[in-house]
């Protein structure tokens, strides 16, 4: 067996610790990406509208923070900011089948960085056993994105609902196959 880094003995040590939490996160991960999978519409209109709830909140409460802060030069552009926010939320939260091309390029964006990270953490884990599910974890979310941009404005409606049950299948398997190992 090849030698292991410092990293890898502190990952195993967790992940033995934790090796529960490690296999209902998997569990969890591939209940939710089969449903995704199954239901791609639904889960597309889901997840835009779960965005747009944040933006919403996130709205408020910088809008909040504005009229606190009135005495800040800045108040009146944080303003702005918290109500352009609103205004982004209303529209993705409440207008089902709207902003689902926006959404589905940051989606793209958001795997292309989740796939270069988990190819990273492969890399940094190689000599232990099981490095390779998230090395495979990290390549199909870097393809699912490549995937997902080319592909607009074409993919859009079903697209992010399936891709994110893809993305949560690998990812839960990943982290079903950690927890075994330890």
């Amino acid at each position: 067996m090849p030698d292991q880094t410092p990293y890898s003995d502190d990952l195993m040590a967790h992940v033995r610790e934790h090796k529960g939490r490690f296999r209902w996160l998997g569990i969890a991960l591939i209940v939710a990406g089969a449903l995704a999978v199954i239901f791609p519409l639904v889960a597309s209109i889901t997840a835009k509208i779960m965005v747009g709830w944040f933006l919403l909140i996130v709205g408020a409460v910088t809008l909040w923070h504005a009229f606190q802060s009135r005495s800040w030069r800045e108040a009146i552009l944080s303003g702005l900011v918290g109500v352009l926010q609103i205004a982004a939320g209303v529209y993705l939260a409440f207008f089902p089948l709207t902003g689902l091309i926006g959404l589905t390029l940051l989606l793209g964006v958001l795997f292309a960085f989740q796939g270069g990270i988990e190819i990273a953490m492969a890399m940094r884990a190689r000599p232990t056993q099981g490095w390779v599910w998230m090395l495979v974890s990290g390549i199909a979310s870097a393809l699912l994105a490549i995937f997902l941009i080319a592909g607009l404005p074409g993919t859009a409606l079903w697209a992010i609902g399936l891709l994110l049950g893809v993305n949560f299948l690998t990812s839960g398997f990943a982290f079903l196959a950690l927890s075994r190992i330890a």
